[in-house]
């Protein structure tokens, strides 16, 4: 859910992208959340330097740093997609050229449908959803998010990824295992903590609702920004 910024926050966010290398970061991160070293590579940065613009960025609620669901040993840096002024500073950037949309995630029960789901809504461009583990059903709470807005899942049962790929396929990681399970194929990768594992400890549907809900919420910007940014490339 998009949250309204007070003055003192908006002053932080503006004071922090105010440098051009934390705007830089900030456009790197702009269509795939990305581990620190990969972004210290990618922008030509030493770490060291890196580590102190990101620290700003942090600080300033412009960008989200999150431990890997999988490998522990691992971070994530996203952008605070729920942040207006974020959302409305990132850079368009250069189109991508993509003959169809794969979203995977492990089980191929929440996440990667509903992302599959939203770029079908936003896109004419081919798309589906995998797993790197499928589950053997789609997970009832993830269609009850779905129905919510209007949509409901691609595919009527999971899928496995082995059997869904294709050449000039653009992959999209939802899910840290399946990112690091499948680390040569991945082209972007959006880290998003699941929703089912979020609400397992909690006995009551109300937990289960707001995993989802915030799952689904993190994944809506990201979508909407992927779709902009392609074009057919067949």
């Amino acid at each position: 859910m998009e949250t309204t910024p007070q003055p003192d926050d908006r002053k932080a966010i503006l004071s922090a992208l105010a440098d051009p290398q934390r705007l830089r970061i900030v456009d790197a991160l702009a269509l795939s959340d990305r581990s620190p070293s990969e972004l210290s590579h990618a922008l030509d940065l030493p770490s060291n330097l890196l580590a102190h613009h990101v620290g700003v960025l942090v600080e300033a609620g412009a960008v989200v740093r999150r431990r890997s669901e999988g490998d522990g040993r691992r971070s994530y840096l996203a952008l605070a997609w729920d942040q207006p002024l974020v959302a409305a500073t990132v850079a368009h950037g250069d189109a991508i050229g993509a003959c169809r949309v794969v979203f995977v995630c492990t089980a191929n029960s929440a996440r990667s449908q509903f992302a599959a789901s939203l770029f079908a809504r936003q896109s004419d461009l081919p798309v589906a959803s995998a797993g790197t583990a499928p589950a053997p059903v789609i997970n009832p709470h993830a269609i009850a998010e779905l129905a919510r807005h209007g949509l409901a899942p691609l595919s009527p049962v999971p899928t496995a990824l082995a059997s869904e790929l294709r050449t000039g396929d653009l992959v999209v990681t939802v899910c840290d295992n399946a990112r690091e399970a499948i680390d040569g194929h991945t082209r972007l990768h959006w880290s998003v903590p699941d929703p089912a594992r979020a609400s397992a400890g909690g006995s009551q549907d109300d937990d289960s609702t707001t995993a989802f809900a915030e799952a689904f919420a993190q994944i809506e910007p990201r979508v909407q920004r992927l779709a902009a940014a392609l074009t057919n490339g067949s």
